[in-house]
């Protein structure tokens, strides 16, 4: 009976862990219910030079997003899609692409960037063996559609969740001016012997 008793408290802690685990992997809801990853960061940084890495950034940086416009002087726009991939065993296929705004403003001594409006759209096999969009318009990840597995659902909420972690971190890193580091894998040299 008493290890019937700890096994029971044992799994619920468990389940306590995961479930607290997969909360802290999502994100926010914002003023108009929808998700949005959203970081301040104070800086000693001209907020001039700012906008120059924040332009940069944008126009030549990510390939993932695209630069639409600035609004005055301080604020930048940008569009990007993220591509969620569905793994069974080995094999590895796009099961669909989150679109999202990126929008980042800057005032003296700090800067602000979010990203928000995420919308998923599934992908299909066309005749030739490519996965496309099978739409054009996405559903808001705030949004669980009927059609789809709740725990599917959920996985692509925790993949936009942190790729948008990931996507914050190497912005930060390009805003605070230091040169990206690129790992380059050790160099493999093969000894041959002369028979």
């Amino acid at each position: 009976m008493k290890f019937i008793s700890s096994f029971i408290c044992l799994l619920s802690f468990v389940n306590f862990a995961i479930a607290q685990k997969q909360t802290e992997n999502i994100l926010p809801v914002d003023e108009r219910g929808r998700l949005i990853y959203l970081e301040m960061v104070s800086t000693k940084v001209p907020a001039d030079s700012l906008k120059i890495r924040i332009l940069n950034y944008l126009k030549k940086q990510n390939e993932n997003l695209k630069f639409k416009s600035v609004k005055g002087d301080s604020v930048y726009i940008a569009t990007g899609k993220l591509i969620i991939d569905k793994t069974l065993l080995v094999m590895s296929h796009p099961s669909g692409e989150v679109l999202y705004n990126f929008q980042a403003e800057v005032k003296q001594g700090k800067y602000r960037f979010w990203l928000t409006d995420f919308s998923f759209i599934p992908y299909q096999r066309d005749r030739y063996g490519n996965f496309v969009a099978s739409t054009t318009v996405g559903v808001p990840l705030e949004n669980s559609p009927n059609k789809l597995n709740p725990a599917e659902w959920e996985v692509y909420r925790l993949q936009t969740a942190k790729y948008a972690k990931e996507l914050a971190a190497k912005f930060k890193l390009y805003m605070t001016g230091k040169p990206l580091v690129i790992v380059q894998a050790a160099e493999i040299k093969v000894i041959r012997k002369e028979w």
